[in-house]
């Protein structure tokens, strides 16, 4: 049963007292009609607690925007929520149409740097986000005395003489909830063996990040990626007040997991709200994404922090090629991720989230 305005309640009692459940949550299916976002597909999200997000159909079933009861959760890019036609696949211009969000997805056949790779020209960070859903289903039903938000799409990376793979995507959560649940499915259609990259881009912005904000995981390694990353190093995880000139630093974390196989990370202002603490945590399983990439960027308006689960490092498919370490989907093959993304809203939540992280010995 849903527990919302501090009272749980079944079905009835809650349709009793009103009109229709968009009077306290739900999903709402429209398009954007402004300017070079003209034509993206969104879905918006209300969970009745506070928690809203926006899913965008239209954007690689990607998760542009949420927030708690006012209060932002993800960095915002100066791009908005860039219609596909818009993409620049060649070099950086990914980063045109780059809005951050809670959840941009990079991959599927390649990610990370620029480089050639067996003659071809690959550009930052893949396809993925910028490929329209197909057979996009959107629904809000009672399911007992739950009531359930989902919203399920496909995206579908193919080339004639190239790769042939398929994301189908389901992101659900429900009434008093404050968290979500993403379940991707990625697939190999075509009949040759194709390199199968993903990195989940999961963006913690303002008022999460901010200085003395903290990375909590359970860490047993980590590895800078180059120079730039070795500078205060040991302070991987604690974060920055906005710094002119501030150029990024990016983190290869090699995380512990608990019995059944999930690892955590989180990113906490306990500072926020007179030490009441803010900020959310996303939980997956190791086996299936292997590395935490974390991106710390505190420069001015580019004030963000990246927790970034993956299967594979951000070097580039070429340099990944070259050191065998490349992921590769067999034809026919499938792969499975999920993942939860969820609040942490009081001092006790925060406490609680590291205490769990503390507690995760196996390795």
């Amino acid at each position: 049963m849903p527990r919302l305005f501090g009272c749980e309640f079944s079905r009835r009692e809650l349709m009793r007292r009103i009109g229709d459940i968009s009077q306290v949550g739900g999903v709402k299916r429209y398009e954007l009609i402004d300017g070079n976002e003209k034509g993206v597909e969104a879905v918006d999200f209300r969970t009745g607690t506070g928690f809203s997000f926006t899913v965008l159909p239209g954007r690689g079933m990607d998760i542009s925007y949420a927030e708690y009861r006012g209060l932002p959760l993800c960095w915002r890019s100066a791009t908005g929520d860039v219609a596909s036609s818009f993409f620049e696949p060649e070099g950086l211009g990914w980063l045109r149409s780059f809005f951050g969000g809670l959840l941009t997805t990079c991959g599927l056949t390649y990610l990370g740097e620029p480089c050639r790779d067996e003659g071809l020209e690959l550009g930052l960070h893949g396809r993925a986000s910028n490929i329209p859903a197909r057979h996009v289903c959107v629904s809000g039903q009672w399911e007992g005395e739950e009531y359930m938000m989902v919203a399920q799409g496909v995206i579908r990376e193919a080339a004639v003489f190239g790769e042939n793979i398929s994301l189908t995507r389901r992101i659900s959560t429900s009434l008093g909830e404050n968290r979500l649940f993403i379940e991707d499915v990625v697939e190999n259609l075509g009949f040759e063996r194709t390199p199968h990259m993903i990195l989940y881009h999961i963006n913690a912005g303002y008022p999460v990040v901010d200085e003395g904000s903290e990375l909590l995981c359970p860490v047993r390694s980590y590895k800078p990626r180059d120079k730039e990353a070795e500078i205060e190093q040991e302070q991987y995880n604690l974060f920055l007040p906005p710094v002119p000139g501030f150029k990024e630093r990016v983190y290869y974390l090699n995380l512990k997991a608990d019995k059944e196989g999930y690892t955590y990370a989180g990113i906490v202002n306990r500072g926020f709200d007179d030490g009441e603490g803010f900020g959310f945590y996303v939980r997956y399983r190791r086996d299936q994404l292997p590395w935490l990439v974390e991106w710390k960027m505190n420069g001015e308006g580019c004030y963000v922090v990246g927790i970034e689960p993956a299967n594979c490092w951000v070097e580039g498919r070429a340099k990944l090629r070259e050191t065998g370490q490349l992921p590769f989907l067999e034809p026919g093959e499938t792969r499975e991720y999920e993942l939860e993304i969820g609040l942490l809203t009081t001092k006790e939540e925060v406490e609680e989230f590291e205490r769990r992280v503390a507690d995760i010995k196996v390795t």
